[in-house]
């Protein structure tokens, strides 16, 4: 039995089932040759029965690539495997880093003895796949439940068609949570390798699975406010754990109250955002996750919550002390800024609804596919470098940029993340060319600042 090499850290109970084997083999109670190609997890309990444990699909596909790595480097380490025995309940994990042969382990009697050909090995029943077609699934918030809200509407559609970070400014009781919780039944179901990777996340944190395995539906994540920075960024003390920006990857991470999040936790998701990976640094680990997410936050826009709608009764000392809870360089990484103001009486009385979350995912889905095939990325991941051939601009809307980069009221980043935006909008009108004027003012408009000044009327802010 050997735990190679000496410097990993092994913790949890994976490796319970395999040491048991192995001792068994030693002390001639098994054949060594019956544990030739075969990988063995699963946590043993004291009554002998074989328990599921977490992880087990990137420990599967590890195996699976270290057996390839050494047929590749001619090295007679490792005999090609054959077959990986898991729980029963992890065998839809195992299946999706497609080893050769999966098989169940119930207890460890019944193992040894199918080892060694004393009785046949316990059916493997296949697991039928919830539907793709996710939408369709009551448990998805429907779009058509906000009423009026115009102007978030859009910013929430922009964000979905284009992948962009949305933030959503409004007095308690606008709908800004409401709003965000509806974004992922307007995204398209994640592609093959996203939900792969999307999976093995959710498999390594010890997240229990849709049926089938595979991660279909983009995730939403809504940690509170209290969480700390390890929790939502990952990593930990003694065994590295995936965080809030990695299971969140393919779909949403949603802060709400995110005035309350504290400074360095916020400030430590702007690499991320930039990248769509988390890299984790330990003295005797590195490991780099996946966490290529939509970020949508929503906050309060003054510490009154704006009073009466479109009224603020905070002096300029409050709002000055409120604004310096967000930096400048995390605000610049919001594409899209919105206002929500408190819906009005005839709104919410009124019987006329808005579209629904299947007319809004068709549009978000024509959007992401005009640019997949133009580009090869949604429309907020386009490079700097490949914005005037893919975002060309008229000369109008160069016009309006360079107005506002000499009045100060855009960066060089800003300058970029509106030319995104203004691509998405062209690309869900149909202009499919050049963007013009008015696409550009449209994503000026949806910059909204993040606390008003005094005497502001919120209701004419957008």
């Amino acid at each position: 039995m050997n735990l190679a090499p000496s410097t990993h850290r092994k913790t949890g109970t994976a490796l319970d089932v395999a040491m048991a084997l192995g001792i068994l083999a030693a002390d001639g109670q098994l054949p060594p040759e019956a544990l030739v190609g075969v990988a063995v997890i699963g946590e043993l309990g004291l009554d002998g029965c074989i328990r599921p444990v977490a992880g087990v699909a990137p420990m599967v596909m590890s195996m699976c690539s270290a057996t390839d790595h050494d047929r590749h480097l001619s090295m007679p380490a490792l005999a090609p495997l054959e077959s990986v025995v898991v729980p029963e309940s992890n065998v839809d994990e195992a299946r999706i880093a497609r080893p050769p042969r999966v098989r169940i382990g119930r207890t460890l009697r019944e193992l040894a003895e199918c080892l060694v050909g004393q009785v046949p090995w316990p059916d493997v029943q296949a697991t039928v796949a919830a539907d793709d077609a996710f939408p369709h699934d009551a448990t998805v918030p429907e779009l058509a439940d906000v009423r009026g809200q115009n102007a978030a509407r859009l910013g929430l559609e922009l964000s979905a068609a284009g992948g962009h970070h949305l933030l959503l400014v409004g007095p308690p009781g606008s709908g800004k949570t409401m709003l965000a919780q509806r974004l992922p039944g307007i995204l398209p179901p994640l592609d093959d390798r996203t939900s792969l990777e999307a999976t093995l996340v959710r498999s390594a944190a010890g997240e229990r699975l849709p049926a089938g395995g595979l991660v279909r539906r983009p995730p939403i994540r809504m940690p509170h406010h209290s969480a700390s920075t390890i929790s939502i960024i990952g990593g930990g003390s003694s065994t590295l754990r995936p965080g809030e920006v990695s299971l969140a990857h393919g779909g949403v991470l949603f802060l709400d109250e995110l005035g309350e999040f504290g400074p360095a936790t916020l400030d430590a998701l702007r690499q991320p955002l930039e990248s769509g990976v988390i890299r984790i640094d330990r003295a005797e680990t590195r490991v780099e996750l996946p966490a290529r997410f939509t970020l949508v936050a929503a906050t309060n826009p003054c510490p009154c919550g704006g009073g009466a709608p479109g009224v603020c009764e905070c002096d300029e000392t409050a709002l000055a002390k409120y604004r310096r809870r967000f930096s400048g360089p995390f605000l610049d990484r919001f594409d899209v800024r919105v206002l929500v103001h408190r819906p009005r009486v005839d709104d919410l009385l009124g019987e006329s609804t808005g579209e629904s979350s299947a007319v809004v995912r068709d549009r978000v889905s024509m959007v992401r596919r005009v640019a997949l095939e133009r580009q090869g990325t949604v429309n907020a991941m386009l490079a700097p470098e490949d914005l005037d051939r893919h975002a060309p601009i008229d000369v109008a809307a160069t016009s309006l940029l360079r107005r506002e980069l000499e009045a100060g009221r855009l960066t060089g980043r800003g300058l970029h993340r509106v030319r995104r935006v203004a691509r998405t909008i062209a690309d869900r009108d149909g202009q499919h060319d050049v963007v013009s004027e008015h696409h550009v003012a449209a994503a000026l408009a949806l910059r909204a600042r993040i606390a008003p000044r005094r005497g502001d009327d919120l209701r004419h802010a957008v």
